[in-house]
């Protein structure tokens, strides 16, 4: 029997007002595993009312000392690597991501609690004299309710990388998980209830974003909204915090460019450059999905990289051996196998990956690994984000022809390249518009480093100091000295 989840408020585990439900799906089997509430806007009302009044009429929360924060989020550091592998396989039958890399995500989630945990007391101000008889403060207080909407290709880490800073600033938080994947979001404020966190800090509310998303974004009473997700509802999201001046920030789509320089490190490259669509099942924003290859090795290149589809094992994402698991879900897998049929119309198909032989996964969302070459720069495959294991290879002659055709792209979040010439990285990387450029090395993203990209790709930085500092405002206090 399938699992009833609740939202959160209050402190409280409850239903929606109204009692819909929704059902959440093992994207291995397309089997139910769990309903949870669907949240509509009197829940949403009631979520918002309870943050609102926790900073504002509970003043104990933003003046909570920042070593009392600090020591819940280390807290909760310490409990999610207790409850490692039971939330990496939760994570893994919820998101159908492989279970190694489950576990490597849920690695993530404790150190960014026990990073924000350490940032909570060294934030501070600054004061300055303007003369004599006059100084003047800079006091950095919570920005007040915060929301996220966070995404399902990685649920818990992207939740909690907005939780974190949150709390650390001193902010009260709303979370609205995925509706593709909320379990383990769901676990959020039970990891941070034993830690130590106070009803009405932290509020959870499963739903849709047209009646749980949408009205959080437009509420009065919320003071920032973090986005990470599509540029569609992105643009969506930025308009809809318009009327009340919202501070927003975005962490949207990819198109990244993935350079391969005759002079690299063939096998690392190759194996690289792989990793980079292929991990995850390719549902990361910043997948390296255009491999431009140097033409003197591309013949060599497209070869390998086909070899290295083969080569990945596609199955139960709870099977240790499975590198490769399904797509969120039916409605993903029907898009990527869509830009698939549109890719063999544009390109030429140059190998595919196996699909899972196993019968109880013959309902499940899988896509193989598909790697397209000759592709040109101007094909919707070469364009368009596809969010799926889907690879296009394109030759380049110069280093010019290959920093023209990276940044002829509406998105700019991510780029790697490969290359022994660290002259020729460095002038590349700097050619490059994006947020987040790797060289010898693709799609690391450790917390203590800003994330973020340019273009169409975003707006703000989550992730480090910075993802700490969209939640806290400036004031300056200017003291009068004279007698």
């Amino acid at each position: 029997m399938a699992d009833a989840l609740q939202n959160y408020i209050d402190g409280t585990w409850v239903d929606a007002l109204d009692g819909g439900r929704f059902d959440v799906f093992d994207p291995s089997t397309g089997a139910v595993i769990a309903t949870a509430p669907d949240s509509q806007p009197d829940d949403v009302e009631r979520a918002v009312a309870t943050a609102r009044r926790t900073f504002d009429e509970g003043t104990w929360w933003p003046r909570t000392p920042a070593r009392e924060r600090g020591r819940i989020l280390l807290r909760a550091a310490d409990i999610v690597r207790r409850e490692r592998d039971r939330l990496a396989a939760l994570e893994s039958l919820d998101a159908g991501k492989p279970i190694s890399d489950a576990g490597a995500d849920i690695d993530e989630v404790a150190f960014m609690f026990e990073y924000y945990g350490g940032w909570a007391t060294k934030i501070a101000g600054e004061s300055q004299h303007v003369d004599a008889d006059a100084m003047f403060m800079i006091w950095k207080e919570p920005v007040g309710v915060a929301v996220g909407i966070t995404p399902w290709n990685y649920p818990m880490m992207m939740a909690v990388q907005k939780v974190a800073p949150a709390i650390a600033a001193g902010c009260t938080f709303i979370l609205k998980p995925p509706e593709q994947a909320p379990l383990t979001c769901l676990e959020i404020p039970k990891i941070l209830e034993e830690a130590g966190l106070p009803a009405g800090v932290l509020g959870v509310l499963t739903g849709f974003g047209e009646t749980a998303g949408a009205p959080l974004t437009t509420h009065p009473g919320v003071d920032k909204v973090g986005f990470t997700g599509s540029k569609e509802v992105g643009k969506i999201i930025m308009r809809s915090g318009a009327d009340t001046l919202k501070r927003v920030t975005l962490e949207l789509g990819g198109k990244s460019p993935n350079i391969v320089f005759a002079d690299a490190d063939f096998p690392a490259a190759i194996e690289g450059s792989a990793n980079g669509v292929f991990w995850n099942q390719g549902e990361i924003c910043s997948a390296g999905t255009r491999v431009f290859v140097d033409r003197p090795i591309y013949d060599d290149a497209v070869n390998a990289l086909v070899g290295h589809a083969a080569a990945v094992r596609v199955g139960d994402p709870q099977d240790s051996t499975t590198t490769m698991g399904p797509l969120i879900s039916k409605e993903q897998q029907e898009r990527v196998a869509r830009y698939v049929e549109i890719g063999a119309e544009e390109a030429r198909l140059a190998g595919r990956g196996a699909m899972p032989a196993d019968p109880r996964l013959a309902d499940g969302y899988y896509v193989a690994p598909t790697v397209f070459a000759d592709v040109d720069n101007s094909a919707r495959i070469a364009r368009e984000e596809i969010f799926g294991p889907v690879m296009s290879v394109i030759p380049f002659e110069t280093v010019d022809d290959v920093v023209a055709m990276s940044n002829d792209n509406e998105y700019g979040l991510a780029a790697a390249i490969w290359t022994n010439d660290v002259k020729k990285a460095m002038r590349t990387a700097q050619a490059i518009r994006a947020g987040i450029v790797w060289i010898n090395d693709t799609q690391p993203a450790p917390t203590e480093m800003p994330w973020g990209g340019y273009k169409q790709s975003g707006i703000g930085r989550e992730l480090g100091k910075h993802g700490l500092d969209d939640f806290l405002e400036e004031k300056a206090v200017y003291l009068n000295l004279a007698e």
